[in-house]
């Protein structure tokens, strides 16, 4: 337990059994009145924000989210099988917990995973990633860079858009956030 006057960035709450993540705060003395601190929480599950007031000195349930830097083995049927970097021990990550990171995570890649209790939350990408096209329609004569786009299979069976010149093999630079193309990567 904690109380508001405690409230940093990056504290994970539990209200209501829903575990959120102070964004920002602002500690606010009215002329008359008492005083009560304003928040921005964010959803750890879903990512949703929403603004929330609390009176000041008011006790707040703290919760203790483990980040730690992971490895991903393998697909284990609907689970994802990630490794504990440090200490070497397996855990199995639901596919609705992984969600869209699973589009852009190849084996033997570190990612990080959030555990609450022992129970996976999120796992967390680094902010793009380097993929390879396994599959592009070829590019027309006269195709430049500024131009049209076109869609590509990714290694990990993603589809994204790309411009019309790039072909099978290249290797590209994917934004984990949106699945937007950052540009070729040259070996």
């Amino acid at each position: 337990m904690a109380t508001t006057n405690d409230l940093k960035n990056g504290l994970v709450l539990n209200l209501d059994g829903q575990l959120w993540s102070v964004v920002e705060f602002q500690h606010v003395k009215p002329g008359k009145g008492p005083a009560f601190v304003r928040t921005k929480l964010k959803n750890v599950v879903s990512g949703k924000t929403v603004d929330k007031t609390f009176n000041a000195g008011v006790k707040v349930e703290t919760s203790n989210v483990d980040k730690r830097t992971m490895q991903y083995l393998y697909k284990d049927g609907s689970d994802f099988v990630f490794m504990d970097t440090d200490t070497y021990d397996q855990i199995h990550v639901p596919e609705a917990t992984v969600g869209s990171a699973a589009n852009y995570m190849l084996e033997n890649q570190n990612a990080i995973v959030a555990t609450h209790e022992s129970t996976p939350l999120y796992v967390e990408l680094p902010a793009s990633v380097v993929l390879e096209i396994t599959f592009t329609e070829p590019g027309l004569q006269g195709d430049r860079s500024t131009g049209g786009t076109k869609p590509a299979t990714l290694e990990t069976g993603a589809q994204i858009q790309v411009p019309l010149f790039l072909e099978t093999g290249t290797k590209v630079k994917v934004d984990t956030r949106d699945g937007s193309y950052l540009g070729r990567v040259n070996d």
